[in-house]
């Protein structure tokens, strides 16, 4: 308790009904379904908001690949996916901010691996493919959106629907009385008070819940990107086994990406590779130097299958995170499983 009253004495309770913590994409679109439904949300950040995993990823809107994966990951993902046209449309119309939705396809090139299955699956999903003369399959209806972007439009729309966004405050220590958490402390001392709590830190979702509370399995998961400034160059997304190229509506090239369990390191190691990968699936892209290069850590659990749920020791604490690879795909969906979760409604969802 003498921590707690000491921090009551440097900052104030603010109450809400609903406090996110984590604004990365996951975050983010569980307060727009939230608010949406009438809830008073503010979301914190130990950073700023958007730039881990959800702003450096590639955007794009489908499994890679899909047969390689339980069904409750692809279910999750196919239904993020058909839920992005509107709701693009949406954060446009109410921030401006074009997210840049592209319908362009993804072509999977010959000798990528576990291809066996996909004429079965795609049969059995009702996903549309072509076959070309040299091996490869085409997705006409894969689409992607601009990571960066749909996090500006995403965060335009919630502040302008009241959601208040705190960055740069890192929660610190949960209060908790029997089955409930009651408050929580922050970085610059400030105490947070809600009716419900929801945990959507991505890569560091379960070193926020320990030791005190029982976390899910979520670790980080290196990837390595680089962009090419290439116009007219590409006009679909291109994949061989782990590598993909994703073309930008203004030319740029994304090339990507690593799959590195290295624990919180974030630094930047191979360029040479992705750019010699790129290339060999791009041989224009040989003589273009990249001009940016990052790396992001992804939220890994077993199986891919993310944790959305309320939390089994805790009656108001609740989870939306462990996407893997796919959280900006399956952000709307989780969302709106999520926003069922809290407010007790029912579902037929397979997470």
């Amino acid at each position: 308790m003498l921590e707690w009253a000491t921090a009551l004495n440097r900052g104030s309770t603010l109450p809400a009904d609903i406090i996110i913590i984590g604004a990365g994409i996951a975050g983010l679109s569980s307060a727009y379904e939230l608010a949406e439904k009438g809830a008073s949300v503010t979301v914190l950040d130990r950073g700023r908001a958007g730039m881990e995993a959800s702003w450096a990823g590639g955007g794009i809107l489908f499994p890679l690949l899909p047969w390689d994966y339980p069904e409750e990951v692809t279910a999750l993902a196919m239904r993020g996916a058909a839920l992005y046209p509107d709701w693009t449309q949406e954060l446009l119309s109410s921030s401006g901010i074009d997210p840049e939705y592209v319908r362009c396809g993804m072509k999977v090139l010959e000798g990528c691996r576990t291809m066996e299955n996909a004429a079965y699956w795609c049969a059995a999903h009702d996903v549309r493919f072509e076959r070309g003369p040299g091996g490869e399959w085409f997705f006409p209806d894969v689409a992607q959106v601009r990571n960066p972007r749909l996090i500006r439009a995403l965060r335009a729309s919630l502040e302008s629907r009241g959601v208040r966004i705190v960055e740069n405050c890192e929660v610190r220590s949960l209060a908790r009385e029997g089955r409930r958490i009651v408050r929580l402390g922050t970085s610059d001392g400030t105490i947070w008070a809600a009716r419900d709590f929801v945990v959507c830190a991505g890569a560091w979702s379960k070193m926020l819940l320990e030791p005190d509370l029982p976390g899910p399995d979520i670790f980080p998961v290196k990837g390595q990107m680089l962009l090419f400034e290439a116009a007219n160059m590409l006009d679909t997304i291109l994949l061989k086994d782990d590598l993909y190229l994703v073309p930008r509506k203004d030319g740029h090239i994304l090339a990507g990406s690593t799959l590195e369990h290295v624990g919180f390191d974030k630094s930047v190691t191979a360029a040479r590779m992705l750019h010699e990968k790129a290339a060999e699936i791009l041989p224009g892209l040989a003589a273009e130097k990249p001009v940016g290069q990052w790396a992001g850590l992804r939220p890994g659990s077993p199986g891919n299958i993310p944790t959305i749920a309320r939390h089994p020791d805790i009656d108001n604490l609740y989870l939306n995170s462990g996407h893997f690879r796919y959280g900006v795909t399956m952000a709307p969906a989780s969302a709106k499983r999520l926003a069922q979760i809290v407010f007790g409604e029912p579902s037929n969802s397979v997470i």
